[in-house]
């Protein structure tokens, strides 16, 4: 990077950010130096567009510096920034989170088609919500809903409550501690989770940016990658109401494996979303079939 970064323009400093992110082997350089620029410097791109020619100034370049030695450190940018962006609204992120994924919108697309009535008062429940992030999706597109989101993580519910707030849903939504279902009563139209799903031994093979900044608890599955799924699926049945829905994201391996332990459990399977890239992504279950029979749902 040039050492009068200060004394380049905003299109001169996406270049210079971009030709050294390529230099240290940063596959996605471009991209990476774009959410470098416009989020350290607060802009939108049509700032970048349409003042691209404004000098950055000695303190931006201060920060785009050291923005990009944490980059090429192997930190992600969202890391970096501090939030990402998730089905088009804007989170927080803490040390107890993970970052939200674009996969993960497969989940809520699922759960909303599943759920098409914008004016029904439904109830949803987020296991092992972490930022909030499909909480809050799915309550910003259904208005008369109410949610909660469980997590084991104080730190993590506080930064569930906040985004919640910060995109206008936090009236509907509350945060709970604890292990999946075991402290919740009543009954939930869906149940969503994006659980830990990573076999304990592939954690050390991934990438440098998820192994080392990603906490382990929300990647480590056990020794098959399997142990949340079975603990979900132990207690969900009992928080679905009638005809309720049971919403998980899985591995891109994990189909079969889930729907064998959801049949066992005596779920019915409801449907297989696959992501953009074609892999297995997302599994629906109806409530198991018995669990209520001579009990009155609350």
């Amino acid at each position: 990077m040039p050492d009068s970064m200060q004394d380049l323009s905003r299109r001169e400093a996406l270049r210079a950010l971009t030709a050294r992110l390529h230099a240290g082997g940063i596959a996605e350089a471009a991209g990476d130096a774009r959410f470098i620029l416009l989020g350290i410097l607060g802009l939108e791109t049509r700032d970048l567009l349409i003042e691209g020619h404004r000098r950055v100034g000695a303190d931006a370049a201060a920060a785009l510096d050291a923005a990009l030695t944490r980059r090429l450190a192997g930190e992600p940018v969202a890391r970096i920034l501090g939030g990402w962006e998730f089905w088009g609204l804007p989170f927080r992120l803490g040390p107890d989170t993970l970052v939200p994924r674009p996969d993960t919108e497969i989940l809520v697309e699922v759960a909303l088609a599943a759920r098409p009535d914008r004016a029904a008062p439904l109830r949803f429940l987020d296991l092992g919500t972490g930022t909030g992030c499909i909480l809050t999706a799915l309550l910003s597109e259904r208005p008369r809903a109410t949610g909660v989101g469980l997590d084991r993580s104080e730190s993590a519910l506080r930064v569930a409550r906040d985004n919640a707030v910060a995109n206008g849903v936090g009236d509907r939504a509350r945060f709970v501690a604890g292990d999946w279902c075991d402290a919740l009563q009543g009954r939930f139209d869906l149940v969503v989770s994006n659980p830990p799903y990573i076999a304990s031994d592939v954690i050390g093979t991934l990438e440098r940016e998820v192994r080392g900044h990603d906490p382990a608890a929300a990647l480590d599955g056990g020794a098959d990658g399997l142990d949340a799924y079975r603990r979900i699926l132990d207690g969900a049945g009992a928080r679905l109401g009638p005809g309720g829905l049971l919403v998980l994201e899985i591995g891109y391996d994990q189909a079969a494996s889930v729907t064998d332990l959801a049949r066992a459990a005596g779920y019915r399977e409801q449907g297989l979303a696959r992501d953009l890239a074609g892999h297995d992504r997302v599994l629906s279950f109806d409530r198991p079939e018995g669990l209520f029979s001579g009990h009155r749902d609350a």
